[in-house]
């Protein structure tokens, strides 16, 4: 199994940042799995934010967090970051982050393991 653990969620103004790591324990390698950064807003659909292939070569992001967001992993570490800057009101919902083997696709339902989110509040 996969198990998957965010931190790093919190308050901050408008315009702060936060970094969320998302700590990944499973019995494959860390490095045989995509990850995928996502969010859901309170009354929203979750929302795809960003991917990053299996050995953090090649990344996409949302429209709405491109030059704001960056998103990197320690492979030795077995953790995925989020680096979030000059964030905005409506950046705020809980954050998740999810593992699936193979390619960084957008669409949550192709990524099988999931962790259990971590909030994200931006104050105007």
């Amino acid at each position: 199994q996969v198990q998957l653990v965010e931190s790093g969620g919190g308050l901050v103004q408008a315009g702060g940042s936060l970094r969320l790591s998302c700590a990944v324990s499973a019995r494959s390698t860390f490095s045989a799995y995509a990850m995928g950064w996502f969010r859901r807003a309170p009354g929203k659909e979750r929302q795809f934010v960003t991917s990053i292939s299996m050995n953090g070569r090649a990344t996409s992001y949302a429209d709405s967090v491109k030059g704001r967001f960056t998103v990197s992993r320690d492979n030795a570490k077995n953790t995925v970051y989020l680096q979030m800057n000059s964030l905005k009101p409506e950046d705020t919902a809980v954050y998740y982050c999810a593992a699936r083997v193979g390619y960084y696709y957008q669409r949550p339902d192709d990524y099988p393991y999931w962790g259990q989110g971590t909030q994200v509040t931006v104050s105007s």
